[in-house]
């Protein structure tokens, strides 16, 4: 690939360089909420800012923490991931927000991906269709013992990922309306739990360049459960799943330093 930085070391589209980051990264897609994350860490300080893309680093543990975020959906998630694990980082949680799809799915849950639906672009230029985006299972079950230690309500599993947020929420609308109105029928059949925009590119990402990633989202609302007249929360305040992504980090420090 073409140096663009002139041999400084400095990545092109998130402005660090190896010894600005941690091995462990909370991936927001708000850059907004990288402070609010960072706010959790110790003496943690902001390192570059460009673009979509804010990054700080603290420590949990005595050990190097950062965050980055990645504005919205798979390309640009995808760059600062590729980006991240050339200047150390190894292992990545994607922190955000998502739809209920299920109906036991709610708002102000907490949702835990193991493996994502790749209904979206960025995966197709790293793997063929067959290969699954999957979850790290180290970093799934951090996430998991994170919330359950927390006391938060949670659900593990499946979700779906999309280029479209509009396609989403109004695919009777879109000229490819029979097309995703019959797929999201069989996410509901399957048992996907939410909907979102990243995991997929993630995982995906995360499986060529040999890192290791999960995702954890708080659940906005259920627009199913919306649809059948049931209670539907529609909440924005995402401290929770904030609290799982530190917690689990700390948890994969703690299993990575043989301390659990």
């Amino acid at each position: 690939m073409s140096d663009y930085m002139n041999g400084t070391g400095v990545q092109y589209h998130l402005h660090i360089k190896r010894g600005d980051v941690g091995r462990y990264v909370i991936m927001p897609g708000d850059p907004k909420r990288v402070p609010l994350i960072a706010k959790y860490l110790d003496d943690a300080h902001q390192v570059a800012d460009n673009r979509e893309y804010v990054t700080w680093t603290g420590s949990l543990e005595g050990v190097p923490v950062s965050v980055t975020s990645t504005g919205i959906g798979g390309p640009s998630a995808a760059i600062a991931m590729e980006e991240l694990a050339k200047c150390g980082a190894d292992t990545f949680i994607r922190m955000g927000t998502c739809g209920g799809i299920a109906l036991p799915v709610m708002g102000g849950d907490v949702v835990i991906a193991t493996g994502a639906v790749r209904m979206e672009g960025t995966s197709r230029e790293y793997a063929p269709i067959e290969f699954p985006a999957v979850a790290d299972f180290d970093v799934a079950m951090c996430l998991r013992r994170a919330a359950e230690r927390l006391g938060f309500k949670h659900h593990m599993g499946v979700v779906q990922c999309k280029d479209s947020f509009y396609g989403q929420h109004e695919p009777e609308v879109m000229p490819v309306s029979y097309e995703l109105q019959a797929k999201w029928e069989a996410w509901k059949r399957l048992g996907v739990l939410a909907s979102e925009m990243e995991s997929a590119a993630l995982f995906t990402v995360a499986a060529h360049l040999g890192v290791r990633c999960g995702s954890e989202f708080f659940v906005v609302g259920n627009q199913e459960r919306e649809k059948l007249g049931m209670d539907n929360p529609k909440l924005h305040d995402t401290t929770n799943a904030i609290v799982v992504a530190v917690e689990g980090v700390r948890e994969l420090i703690r299993l990575d330093s043989g301390k659990q």
